[in-house]
């Protein structure tokens, strides 16, 4: 029996992306994919709890598609317990439009679904692209993501566990290799800005600029800034297992 590989994201069903990722990835599996509506970027881990949820049939070469009216979340869950016909050996998120390196990806939906299928128990890999045109040719990802599909297959990752992957934007022949890194500790500096709309009513609209100074060696954002796909491990567990043995003295 072949590998089922459940494949959601957070750009919507029709992005390029998440075609271009289910159609390299039905090389290795059968393929359920159940992705939000429309774009659900930056939702994280968000569930819908205040409306019912709707999923309807939609065409996707390589495999059963859904569209489901809810968050990346929700789409796990949903494809997980009512649409996958046995549980799946692999749950997938992307390709994203965009980073989603650094510590920054507590924000995002990519990463959210990801985190969901470990807490479901299953492996997970998210895949991410540092392009946010609408024109990104996802072609040189090809190899990237086969690479780590096969070595996925040969080697799995434990339920529970996660890849966070990053591709940067650069023709196949000019991504120097793949390393398997840490987080690096960067993020978007938030600021909401006040703004006035054309009958002088306020409203504010969140801008930023994303920091990333000098990060180290060993990080994402070195790798991804020298050419490199970065690869780093995650896991839903959030404990701080420095402070762990450091506050100990709270205990009575």
């Amino acid at each position: 029996m072949k590998p089922l590989i459940l494949i959601t994201n957070d750009d919507g069903y029709q992005s390029q992306g998440l075609r271009h990722l289910v159609e390299v990835a039905s090389a290795f599996g059968d393929i359920v994919v159940m992705a939000p509506e429309r774009n659900s970027s930056g939702l994280s881990t968000s569930i819908t709890t205040s409306r019912p949820l709707r999923v309807r049939s939609v065409e996707m070469a390589g495999g059963s598609g859904y569209a489901c009216d809810g968050t990346p979340v929700d789409c796990v869950k949903m494809g997980v317990e009512h649409f996958c016909p046995r549980c799946p050996d692999l749950v997938l998120s992307g390709i994203n439009y965009g980073s989603n390196a650094s510590i920054n990806v507590i924000y995002s939906g990519t990463i959210g679904a990801v985190l969901e299928a470990c807490l479901c128990g299953f492996p997970a890999i998210g895949f991410s692209v540092l392009s946010h045109s609408p024109e990104t040719d996802f072609t040189p990802c090809t190899p990237t993501i086969r690479h780590i599909l096969e070595q996925f297959f040969l080697h799995p990752l434990p339920g529970g566990s996660a890849l966070n992957v990053n591709i940067p934007r650069l023709p196949a022949d000019q991504i120097k290799g793949i390393r398997v890194c840490r987080q690096a500790k960067a993020a978007w500096v938030d600021s909401l800005e006040r703004r006035t709309d054309p009958i002088g009513r306020p409203y504010w609209w969140m801008t930023g600029k994303f920091v990333c100074d000098n990060p180290p060696h060993d990080t994402d954002q070195y790798f991804l800034s020298q050419g490199y796909v970065s690869v780093v491990p995650i896991r839903p567990d959030f404990t701080d297992t420095q402070a762990l043995q450091n506050i100990l003295y709270f205990e009575k």
